[in-house]
């Protein structure tokens, strides 16, 4: 009985002191901002949808009265019929039928030429560009040198004595692009969490043991990149993947809507 005492307060003891040293280490708390460029384009419709398109549109032809168009050329059509018979107006029949509305209208949209979804910024691939992919969601990333390497990462900053972490998100977009460049962040608390350690050399330089970024999700809303920043991208999903580290991207995926 007594031996057993005896190992249950080793083992709490021992809970005890790993307890403190988990508590007692020492993180860098930084947040980061997801800055996204919604669609100015609809995606190309899938099978789906478009079956589900034509039967709405079969359905409101079923439900729907005649509209004015319609009533106008029965108009024209008896107006016609009256004038074979010398009973018609004349200044009425003179003036433009729903007929000739209907032939103009037509010629008019063969003249009309829809704009192309790809642009010059996508031939070019210009990486830089918010005039590009039009009809998928944008995030921006810019290089940024951690420890010794240079990687693509979200707008990011150490949190500072009395601020919290949505306002050290703010003070990163202001100190990052200046005044002109417009996000809206939604929400005070943070949408995800990555954490990492330091690798040795790095710790002891940080006297942290690792850094532990709170993500922030902001859409663009207007404003030009600021020129001091020379290396960054616009990246779609599946460009995003490719270019962030796999941990990192996959806490960022988590509040991302996936577009496959």
């Amino acid at each position: 009985m007594l031996r057993n005492s005896f190992q249950v307060f080793r083992l709490t003891k021992t809970s005890i002191r790993e307890s403190s040293t988990l508590t007692s280490q020492k993180w860098d708390l930084i947040s980061a901002v997801c800055i996204e460029r919604r669609p100015t384009l609809a995606p190309p419709s899938t099978g789906l949808q478009e079956n589900f398109k034509k039967y709405l549109d079969k359905v409101e032809l079923e439900r729907s009265h005649k509209s004015n168009h319609e009533i106008r050329h029965e108009q024209d059509l008896i107006q016609a019929e009256q004038l074979k018979k010398g009973d018609g107006d004349v200044d009425m029949a003179l003036k433009q039928t729903a007929q000739d509305f209907f032939d103009a209208s037509r010629e008019e949209l063969k003249r009309f030429k829809v704009a192309e979804k790809i642009t010059e910024c996508d031939k070019k691939n210009n990486v830089k560009s918010l005039n590009r992919k039009l009809d998928k969601h944008l995030v921006f990333v810019m290089k940024q040198k951690i420890g010794n390497k240079d990687h693509y990462l979200l707008p990011q900053g150490l949190r500072k004595d009395g601020e919290n972490m949505r306002q050290a998100a703010d003070r990163v977009i202001k100190e990052t692009f200046g005044g002109d460049f417009k996000v809206q962040i939604h929400g005070n608390a943070p949408c995800g969490v990555y954490k990492y350690k330091y690798p040795g050399n790095l710790k002891e330089k940080q006297s942290c043991v690792g850094a532990k970024i709170f993500f922030y999700f902001g859409r663009y809303t207007n404003g030009n990149i600021n020129k001091q920043i020379s290396d960054y991208k616009w990246l779609d999903r599946n460009e995003l993947k490719n270019e962030l580290h796999n941990g990192y991207y996959e806490r960022l995926s988590q509040f991302l809507i996936d577009e496959n």
